[in-house]
């Protein structure tokens, strides 16, 4: 029996609550937005990344890298999609 491919990384759109998301080097990020997550070499942890939709430039959510549970990263995207739409400067961790 073969194992399906692992999935490292999930890619969304979001549009953020009142506050947004809180980056490293922007700070807030409001509106529309891309949502990158992606799980590092360790298995362990996240690296999450927003820019405003269409736009070039990625930034850091602040808080990352992450703690993610083994097995458990589409699970943490979905939360940290929920609370990017929920806003209040969101953070990855």
């Amino acid at each position: 029996m073969n194992n399906p491919p692992s999935i490292n990384s999930y890619v969304d759109r979001v549009t953020a609550g009142p506050g947004g998301a809180l980056t490293d080097e922007a700070g807030v990020l409001t509106g529309e937005l891309t949502v990158a997550t992606i799980l590092l070499s360790d298995g362990h942890s996240a690296r999450v990344a927003v820019q405003p939709f269409g736009a070039d430039t990625w930034y850091t959510l602040t808080g990352s890298p992450a703690p993610v549970p083994a097995g458990q990263l589409a699970a943490y995207h979905r939360d940290l999609l929920g609370r990017i739409r929920r806003g209040g400067g969101t953070r990855a961790s």
